[in-house]
């Protein structure tokens, strides 16, 4: 891992510009940051999951399925796509590539970096332990994003990704198949899930 460096907003062109799932794992290493109600939260994004639009199963828009609840999906990258999942837990997505292809990347997990007092109270917790963000839930509970953010732009001053320097080794990362996805069939096995190797906030 790196050292950290001057911040900055993770670009437009990052977003758009990549293959999704070169994307999916350069994503490990940054910053995910929301400043709600003047509290700002956040932490280091170690597990995403990748979502190839139209030919994946998996994806909310296979077959290039647009409803009202997936349109955002098919505009241009670097924006957010939440969605409830099950009625209860709040769904962070990143959209990425260019408007129409609607290729999405799921944030799964990070490390509590900034703002962890406003993070525990959130998520009703009574300290800071490896469950705090260790799924995509709990992620979205702790940053105080829901449903109401889907379409925001990622480079606004409530949701972003920042830049700090931080260059994950290929070697320290897991490929393997996404989570909670049986109804995908083959596309279930595909090894589109990234996650570094020995972090300890997941298993």
């Amino acid at each position: 891992m790196g050292t950290q460096t001057q911040k900055k907003k993770t670009p437009l062109k990052f977003y758009r510009g990549g293959e999704i799932l070169q994307i999916g794992r350069e994503l490990l290493g940054k910053y995910l940051f929301t400043c709600i109600d003047g509290e700002l939260t956040g932490g280091m994004i170690i597990e995403t999951e990748s979502y190839k639009g139209p030919e994946d199963k998996a994806s909310h828009a296979y077959g290039n399925r647009k409803t009202k609840r997936t349109s955002v999906l098919f505009e241009k990258g670097g924006v957010a796509y939440v969605y409830l999942c099950y009625g209860i837990h709040h769904l962070f997505n990143i959209v990425t590539y260019k408007a129409g292809t609607p290729h999405a990347i799921l944030v799964r997990a990070i490390l509590p970096t900034d703002g962890i007092k406003t993070m525990v109270k959130r998520r009703k917790k009574e300290s800071l332990s490896p469950a705090l963000t260790d799924g995509p839930g709990t992620v979205t509970q702790a940053l105080g994003i829901n449903t109401h953010h889907t379409g925001l732009s990622l480079l606004s001053d409530t949701i972003w990704i920042e830049e700090r320097g931080i260059t994950i080794a290929p070697d320290r990362v897991i490929c393997s198949p996404r989570v909670g996805i049986d109804y995908a069939e083959e596309d279930a096995l595909l090894p589109w899930r990234f996650r570094l190797a020995e972090n300890s906030a997941i298993t």
